[in-house]
Parts: C-alpha cells; structure tokens; sequence
C-alpha cells in the first residue's frame, strides 16, 4: 500500500481497495494525517451548508428530504475515502489508523494523532497515545 522514495525514508501514501486490511505504523500515519485532515476540512466545508440550511428547515419542509441526501451523499463519500486510505471511520469526521493491536484514534479537528484505543477495550476509550507509549513499547512505533 505505500512505497518507498529511494533517496529518503519517506513514503508515499497509495489509495487502496476498500477491502485490503491495512496495518500501520506510528510513522505511516503520521505521514498519511494530513492528506486525511485536508480531505476531512473538505468534506466539512461541504457539509456545514448543508446541515445549518437543513436545521432552519421546519419539519414539514419538502425541501428538507433533498438535503437529507446531500447531507448522506456527502458523509458516504468522506467515508468511502477514508476506507480507500485502508482507516476505519468510527463516527462522523472521526477515523481510527489500526496498528494491528489497537488504534491511533483522530477526529477533526485535531491537529495530530494524540489518543489511542486498545482493541480489547469494549468502550473504545480513547486513552492519551504518549501514555500508552509509555506504558508499553509496541511494535507499531
């Protein structure tokens, strides 16, 4: 899924199946964030609009069933790139980067990954990554 430049330790982030499993790295994800991050704005630039005119929309409103589906065709698409970068969108504008042992966990706005979710906690808590870093050295780092 990435491949590597010759003359640095860089990578390049490749769009993928859908269906691939992706695993990443702390060093992979960091690098892929802020393709992720510019798509992200982008689909809240789209978004915003849309929801703020459909909330001033009375219920009975024909209008308002049309902006329902901009309102979905706009969150499928955001989701569908994101499953393309091989993330898990575990809710709206929120992505998870699997490490084969739990999450590097972002949702926008944040500015970096910063939270992690162990895969074997059932509430997906999202804990602090420079704890669990510190706590344990896993492999992904």
């Amino acid at each position: 899924m990435s491949s590597q430049l010759e003359d640095s330790n860089s990578w390049i982030p490749q769009i993928g199946n859908p269906c691939d499993a992706r695993i990443f790295s702390l060093a992979e994800a960091q690098s892929l964030l802020p393709v992720v991050r510019k798509v992200t704005r982008r689909a809240v630039g789209d978004f915003d609009p849309v929801r703020g005119r459909y909330r001033n929309l009375l219920d009975c409103d024909p209008r308002k069933s049309q902006l329902a589906l901009q309102y979905e065709k706009i969150v499928r698409l955001w989701m569908t790139k994101m499953a393309r970068f091989g993330l898990v969108a575990r809710g709206l504008w929120a992505v998870d980067f699997d490490t084969g042992d739990g999450y590097l966990s972002w949702k926008y706005p944040e500015l970096r990954l910063a939270f992690f979710v162990d895969s074997e906690d059932p509430n997906l808590t999202r804990r602090s990554l420079s704890e669990v870093l510190a706590e344990r050295l896993p492999n992904w780092t």
